[in-house]
């Protein structure tokens, strides 16, 4: 299983024009330059904006997680697709199925 998913990932690293960062030895998992970008983007989130409530302290948290988080988010467990591409082949293959 591990072979496959360094394999899955290697693949998406290519077929991206991408390189892969690791802090060490196949830790796929770990990827410093992402994990700072979003460090820095939730710093941003809370330093830049205003914020007076604790509603619009949790607007904001759900817009980062829903809307610019997940999304865009890969997962080596389904393919190392985002949550939407993975939603849009499960609803393809529902329809599929259907008819």
């Amino acid at each position: 299983m591990h072979a496959a998913l360094k394999q899955a990932y290697q693949d998406k690293l290519r077929e991206y024009e991408m390189i892969g960062s690791m802090s060490h030895k196949e830790n796929y998992f770990d990827n410093p330059c992402n994990e700072s970008f979003h460090s820095v983007r939730k710093r941003e989130l809370v330093y830049l904006e205003k914020l007076k409530t604790r509603k619009q302290v949790n607007q904001l948290i759900f817009e980062y997680i829903e809307i610019e988080y997940n999304p865009a988010q890969i997962h080596p467990f389904n393919g190392f697709l985002t949550p939407v591409e993975d939603e849009g082949r499960y609803s393809q293959a529902l329809r599929i199925q259907a008819s």
